[in-house]
């Protein structure tokens, strides 16, 4: 077998912007020549391209250089012989070290063909396939091979290794791996779907198991590791050197990961997005060093425990022992600490707060051990006993307050009981109430921690309440920098999330999402960040950080910020009830970003592409479920608001829009910063407003004007690229393509 193999830069595109859009290598199947195989007996249809049995890649970094060998096993399960174009879109600066064609265990090394060929293959293909998906390809650096023979129900394997040198900007390093760009090409065409008998016009089955890792080798401590795109295990073998790994299944999603490099005590990580004459948005990551010098900062905390008869079911009370025994055990020489139990009435281990030392913490061990259950559930007591504990020095103050009932004894109006709970003013105070099960009042205690800079959480009946409890005191135990501000210099930012922040702890790290503004490029803002240790007040300088008028590369962080400010305007109205404007910003935003929320759902429509089309309206309805005060489905929208106010990335598939219609259609798409909605057979931009004063222009698809656009717009390419029948904002623009 000779195998040919070209590669070459596809330059259909002027440079619209500095972004590498890659997509994952794909197989365009046709069959095989009557010159090189016997018809088969009947024809079958072939798919658009074969579909992927898996992918395996390993990435080692040194320095900045990467290195990358993937493993990538297609199937053909047609009965027949074919031949195929096998394209992989490769970085801009890499270079292929080796591809080879595995057939009967044998490794057969390639030959290089000119640039210029490779193009007019790929120029003809665009053109007489007619697939929209193929303009992903487009203004990549393409590698192309012939694949021949490709036997029928069998597998294919292709191995290929390329390097790259990473970019380093504003403190972070930037990896992608291809997975997902050309996932709009793995659509069967409607012959295929037909035909029953083939697995490819199964949709499950045309993006199969993807398994990927990458070892970081640094010059200095990596730091502030992030991927906005999968869900990855982070192996740290010392300060230089990581292991990150994945594995997922049906996911084409290009695979993002971002570190930082740094010596200082702690480490700064930037990533920024921004459309010309938009505002834009930033991600900034902050961690401490592993090793840092700094004692942990000296803390007050007490422990409020619900010792009512319920807590008796299910094994409730010794489990939440075992927690509060090793929260305790935890607690540094420096520490003050309390322990409150309630039922009826409250009963305290000590007046006031003692400090963890030895023998502080074994009289806390005796009170706890000693618990019982017995009683009704005053709440409002317990909370106001804990919040008098609490002196008016500036030491870092936490309360955790742990319940698995409604309040049943003395006070049980809940607007009551908070009312009583802020004549009770703590200066730094943390409230973190932990409900148990569902028979909790979850306005109640999402209200104590919203307004006392904390965060509720709850614990379902069938969860190990012993390891969620103690994960937590192990997160909050050791805070290496209190009473935090934060200073952007001349940059206008607004809309951070979280709104909050008061402590960085040990082993964690801080992510900050928000928006900024200003008129020119700003290539050194110094930012600032300040808090206290003990007594002591320290202060951090970052500089020379750009926040540039236009950079489209991190297109994840306009979405990102969107389902951060869902989670906080849902927690608005969940703790403080409706209003019009906080319910329009839910519907917008949730349309514009493609975001499930409360109040939106999306119809597809039969109207057809008339010249004016429109994107399916939002069927806005009250929050069914979600103004409920107890119950499971009041904890499981508290348990996704905060998991929304808390999203680092796109990796949480139930904040997303996945709706079919009833043909099974998807209706909803997501490309880059945009969300396309269905409506007949057209994919509409959701910033798309028919009666917007916008400059209008329609184009048949594949004509000469259509390529020319995409010759000049780059960027349009990845969105033209969802289907034939497409309306898109871009630009100042509204471009209409039409068959």
């Amino acid at each position: 077998m000779r195998v040919i193999v070209s590669v070459f830069c596809f330059l259909l595109f002027s440079v619209f912007s500095t972004a590498v859009v890659f997509a994952q290598g794909v197989i365009l199947p046709r069959p095989c020549p009557i010159r090189r195989c016997p018809p088969p007996p009947r024809p079958v249809p072939l798919p658009n391209v074969l579909p992927v049995k898996s992918i395996n890649f390993e990435t080692k970094i040194k320095g900045q250089v990467a290195t990358t060998r993937v493993e990538q096993v297609f199937r053909n399960d047609t009965n027949q012989t074919l031949e195929g174009i096998y394209f992989f879109p490769i970085p801009e600066n890499a270079a292929i070290e080796q591809f080879a064609i595995w057939e009967n265990g044998k490794k057969l090394v390639g030959e290089v063909r000119s640039r210029e060929e490779a193009r007019r293959i790929y120029d003809e293909i665009v053109r007489k396939q007619r697939d929209p998906g193929l303009l992903e390809y487009a203004g990549q650096n393409l590698f192309q091979a012939s694949i021949f023979p490709i036997p029928g129900n069998s597998d294919k394997k292709l191995e290929l290794t390329y390097s790259q040198v990473l970019k380093a900007e504003s403190g972070t390093v930037n990896f992608k791996y291809p997975l997902g760009t050309g996932k709009n090409l793995w659509m069967p065409r409607p012959e295929v779907l037909r035909t029953s008998s083939s697995a490819v016009s199964n949709p499950a089955q045309k993006f199969g198991i993807v398994a990927g890792s990458v070892e970081i080798t640094a010059n200095g401590e990596i730091r502030n590791i992030y991927s906005p795109t999968h869900k990855i295990d982070i192996n740290k073998k010392g300060e230089t050197k990581t292991m990150i790994s994945f594995e997922s299944s049906n996911d084409p999603n290009d695979f993002q990961l971002f570190y930082g490099l740094g010596d200082s005590d702690f480490g700064m990580s930037l990533m920024t997005y921004r459309e010309p004459g938009k505002d834009g948005y930033f991600l900034m990551m902050i961690s401490p060093k592993e090793d840092l010098d700094e004692k942990p900062v000296e803390k007050d905390i007490v422990f409020v425990l619900d010792t009512s008869g319920s807590m008796a079911e299910q094994g409730k009370i010794d489990k939440a022992k075992k927690a509060l025994l090793y929260g305790i055990d935890i607690l540094g020489a420096g520490d003050k600490f309390n322990v409150i139990s309630f039922a009826g009435e409250e009963h305290l281990m000590e007046s006031e707060p003692i400090a963890a030392t030895a023998s502080g913490k074994q009289m806390g061990r005796k009170f706890v051990e000693d618990l019982k259950p017995t009683g009704g559930t005053n709440i409002n007591d317990a909370l106001k006993a804990a919040l008098k504990q609490f002196d008016s020095s500036d030491r870092p103050k936490m309360l955790v307050f742990l319940t698995d009932g409604l309040p049943t004894v003395g006070v049980t109006d809940i607007d009551t009981i908070l009312g009583n709970a802020r004549k009770v003013q703590v200066s730094q105070l943390r409230l973190f109430p932990f409900g148990v099960g569902y028979d909790v009042n979850t306005r109640l205690l999402d209200l104590l921690a919203s307004q006392n800079k904390g965060a509720a959480d709850y614990v379902d009946p069938k969860e190990d309440m012993e390891v969620r409890v103690s994960n937590f005191f192990t997160k909050v135990n050791s805070p290496v920098l209190a009473n935090i501000e934060l200073d952007f210099g001349a940059l206008r930012t607004e809309l951070i999330y979280p709104r909050e922040v008061t402590e960085i702890f040990r082993g964690t790290q801080m992510t900050l999402v928000g928006k900024y503004k200003n008129a020119n490029d700003l290539e050194d803002v110094a930012f600032v960040l300040s808090g206290r240790t003990g007594k002591t007040a320290r202060k951090y300088n970052f500089g020379k950080l750009d926040f540039p008028l236009k950079n489209t590369e991190n297109d994840f962080l306009p979405r990102l910020w969107a389902v951060r400010r869902v989670g906080w305007l849902v927690e608005e109205i969940r703790s403080h009830g409706e209003n019009k404007e906080l319910r329009d910003e839910i519907v917008d935003l949730g349309t514009r970003f493609g975001i499930v929320t409360p109040y939106t759902s999306y119809l597809a429509t039969d109207g057809s592409f008339d010249g004016r089309p429109s994107r399916p309206e939002p069927r806005v309805s009250p929050m069914s479920g979600v103004m409920s005060d107890s119950g499971a489905s009041a904890v499981a929208e508290s348990k996704k608001s905060r998991a929304m106010k808390e999203s680092v990335g796109n990796t949480e598939s139930d904040i997303f829009v996945q709706e079919k219609d009833d043909k099974g259609r998807v209706i909803v798409k997501t490309v880059g910063a945009k969300t396309f909605y269905l409506e007949g057979d057209v994919w509409i931009d959701s910033e798309f407003k028919a009666d917007a004063k916008l400059k209008e222009k329609t184009l048949v698809f594949a004509s000469n004007e259509y390529f020319e656009l995409v010759n000049k717009e780059k960027a349009l390419a990845q969105f033209l690229a969802i289907g034939s029948k497409v309306v898109v904002v871009y630009g100042g623009t509204v471009y209409r393509i039409t068959e």
